[in-house]
């Protein structure tokens, strides 16, 4: 049986989401505004990447609705638009704790 279209725009816009939390500098700047709005120069420092990089992956994360902007004269400004992310991280985190017993089980047989 073939998935309905309906179901399938759901899966794609989930992947979609997934695509934009997939790299480790985006992460990076997630868990950076986790604590406080950013503006770009700040992120930029943070991430050791030049501004033109940090943006890109910002404008990634926007596009996704994932982070909002706000414009301060010449500056612009970063916070997080969601706010289920804690949950995220906290699964992430419970993966990666599985995985490492799985390999210390089985380095233990």
């Amino acid at each position: 049986m073939a998935i309905d279209q309906k179901r399938l725009r759901r899966y794609e816009a989930r992947a979609r989401i997934a695509k934009a939390l997939a790299h480790p500098t985006r992460l990076l700047i997630l868990d950076e505004l986790r604590h406080r709005e950013r503006c770009v120069c700040e992120l930029t420092d943070l991430a050791g990447a030049d501004q033109s990089t940090v943006s890109k992956h910002l404008a990634i994360l926007k596009q996704a609705g994932i982070v909002e902007d706000r414009k301060q004269g010449v500056q612009t400004f970063y916070c997080i638009k969601v706010c289920c992310l804690e949950g995220f991280w906290q699964c992430i985190e419970g993966v990666l704790k599985e995985n490492l017993r799985a390999q210390r089980a089985a380095i233990g047989r």
